[in-house]
């Protein structure tokens, strides 16, 4: 028998024993994610594909695999869940697409602090620490399928950033052990601010194989819809509660009308043409949240204990953050979405011109948080009736044009969108360190598209 001369068949055969995936079907999903939430992103990114795809179970597997994939120049993308929306777990260049999820242990907690593989999920991390009396202190709305390097690689924030800010915020990530992607692989685990460097680079500058984050203590959130007939009240309200001190919270989320009409699966609680408001509070402040509904004349519709959230397994979470333009694309295909952020201090003026100049247009949903320098602002994920990309361009540029800045979601470079431009030499060190050869997802980072060592194709 002749030996294998292309280089995905000598790895399939120097790598027999792992766990490869050999249905086409499923290579192209594990090659897909939510990037089809743009319509801009989906027609760029139609039938791109790995040529193959392996799911390890152990770090020896892994460097086994890097290693080779090192000498034989095949590229190489990470992903675990796929629920990224910017097309970060497409590869452009084919190669392999590694799917971490199977390597997923919880490794342990203590003193305020977790660790576990990047491939669990974080609904089962979560789960992990609460004997501990602990708590991921943010998740995105897709924790149940979301994994721990997914959120690192190509996460902002989410639930719980009201009170921790965004992941990249100082003390949230306490450090990652990454693997090099070279023929002799090193282990290097990265701490504090260096650390950081690897965040948000959609897996381009570095293979994360464990994360350690520091923890929030255990609440029983309450879980409660406020209901209005004024925007302003409702907007007004929403950030009341966020700048409570007092009231210990997990979630202030606005969703101005017609969002609602979207929820369906709501349409008990939300009245039609109405603005609503979604918190997960603590019980102990349910009296001073009931104040303040008072004070901006809401009305409560839906109220569950932490308990009985526990035993519906339901949980008002999952039409927060991104889960709204899952839930409104359900409904309507033609909406895409923004990523806005406020200005801290002037938010509040900004949503309400937002609305004034666009409302209709661009629908208001807004996420109360605590900025990097822990000021509370809040962030939008604006649902948009898409027309043109022309047009979506314009819409972006308007925010711009009225201080607003725009975490553009419709691209798949890494620097036009959350980096906002050119990456720190900082960051391009750890990609040069770690990723020497330029396999990692390339495609996705501008300037490695001409490296100077410019990996084979």
């Amino acid at each position: 028998m002749n030996a294998p001369t292309h280089p995905i068949e000598q790895l399939h055969a120097e790598l027999a024993d792992l766990d490869w995936v050999t249905d086409e079907g499923r290579i192209a999903r594990l090659s897909q994610d939510f990037s089809w939430f743009s319509p801009v992103l989906k027609r760029q990114l139609e039938g791109k594909r790995a040529a193959a795809a392996v799911r390890p179970r152990s770090e020896e597997e892994i460097r086994r695999l890097v290693a080779l994939c090192a000498r034989l120049h095949v590229p190489i993308t990470v992903r675990g869940s796929g629920t990224g929306n910017y097309g970060q777990a497409v590869p452009l260049q084919g190669g392999v697409v590694l799917d971490m999820s199977g390597y997923n242990a919880f490794l342990w907690a203590r003193h305020g602090a977790g660790r576990a593989q990047a491939g669990i999920r974080l609904g089962d991390f979560d789960k992990a620490v609460k004997p501990h009396g602990q708590e991921l202190r943010c998740i995105p709305s897709t924790f149940r399928s979301a994994t721990l390097g997914g959120l690192f690689g190509g996460g902002f924030g989410g639930v719980g950033s009201i009170n921790y800010g965004p992941l990249a915020a100082r003390g949230n990530v306490l450090g990652v052990r990454a693997i090099t992607i070279e023929e002799e692989p090193q282990f290097i685990e990265l701490r504090g601010p260096e650390a950081l460097l690897m965040h948000h680079m959609w897996g381009t500058n570095g293979l994360v194989l464990e994360v350690e984050v520091g923890l929030a203590p255990v609440h029983d959130w309450m879980e409660s819809i406020i209901t209005f007939a004024s925007f302003d009240e409702a907007l007004e309200f929403g950030d009341a509660v966020a700048r409570a001190p007092g009231i210990v919270k997990k979630e202030v989320c606005l969703l101005a009308a017609p969002i609602p009409d979207y929820m369906k699966q709501l349409a008990d609680y939300l009245p039609a043409g109405c603005h609503a408001v979604i918190t997960a509070t603590a019980s102990s402040s349910e009296a001073p949240l009931l104040e303040l509904v008072a004070q901006y004349a809401g009305t409560v519709t839906y109220r569950r204990t932490a308990e009985e959230v526990a035993a519906s397994n339901r949980t008002l979470l999952e039409f927060t953050w991104n889960h709204t333009t899952l839930n409104a694309l359900k409904v309507d295909k033609g909406i895409t979405y923004l990523q806005s952020a406020f200005v801290a201090g002037e938010h509040l003026a900004q949503v309400k011109y937002m609305e004034q100049l666009l409302g209709g247009e661009v629908l208001m949903h807004a996420e109360f948080i605590r900025n990097m320098e822990g000021n509370i602002t809040c962030t939008a994920l604006q649902l948009v009736k898409f027309s043109t990309e022309e047009r979506l361009q314009e819409i972006m540029q308007i925010h711009r044009d009225n201080g607003v800045r725009i975490n553009d979601p419709h691209v798949s470079i890494v620097e036009d969108g959350k980096a906002g431009g050119e990456l720190p030499q900082a960051v391009l060190d750890i990609k040069r360190r770690f990723d020497p050869l330029g396999l990692l997802n390339p495609g996705k980072v501008r300037a490695w598209l001409n490296p100077p060592e410019k990996a084979s194709p």
